[in-house]
């Protein structure tokens, strides 16, 4: 089996007992809860790709970012003889709201960019069948149980 490799960086803010995601529109965590985040651009630093994602995705600007963390996850899609090790950088985000578009970006509009949908969600609303593993390893975290071993997602379901 070929194993496909993608690292990302992502957003975690967690405020008033609610996670930040977006709903991705593209495989394999589509129609899935996310965190805002993703691939760097050519020459650009892990926090200049958090502070460019978290804009793109959800139209905040952020106050500061701290607790940089990496995990990683394969996940083989259903049906695929390929599986993707998902390499993801975290770090916690607090938010400037008094300066923020609180819209998504046009390229999330026109489908360009693979989320849509902002949203604050609690906890208890994060579910192996609506979240993607990056949503599901914060829920973890926040509950006090990260699991630091690479978790393996085998015959994954896009919906």
């Amino acid at each position: 089996m070929e194993i496909k490799k993608h690292f990302g960086v992502y957003a975690v803010c967690f405020e008033n007992g609610k996670l930040l995601c977006i709903e991705k529109t593209r495989c394999p965590y589509q129609h899935r809860y996310d965190l805002p985040g993703g691939s760097q651009q050519f020459g650009e630093g892990l926090t200049e790709t958090l502070i460019r994602e978290v804009m793109e995705e959800t139209g905040y600007k952020l106050k500061g970012y701290a607790n940089p963390r990496i995990y990683d996850v394969l996940v083989q899609e259903e049906g695929q003889d390929f599986a993707v090790h998902h390499i993801m950088a975290f770090y916690d985000i607090a938010l400037d709201f008094e300066h923020s578009q609180n819209s998504i970006s046009q390229e999330a509009l026109d489908g360009s960019n693979d989320s849509a949908n902002v949203l604050w969600l609690n906890l208890e609303e994060i579910t192996t069948e609506n979240a993607s593993p990056l949503v599901l390893q914060v829920k973890a975290e926040l509950l006090g149980f990260p699991e630091l071993d690479m978790t393996s997602y085998r015959n994954w379901k896009v919906k």
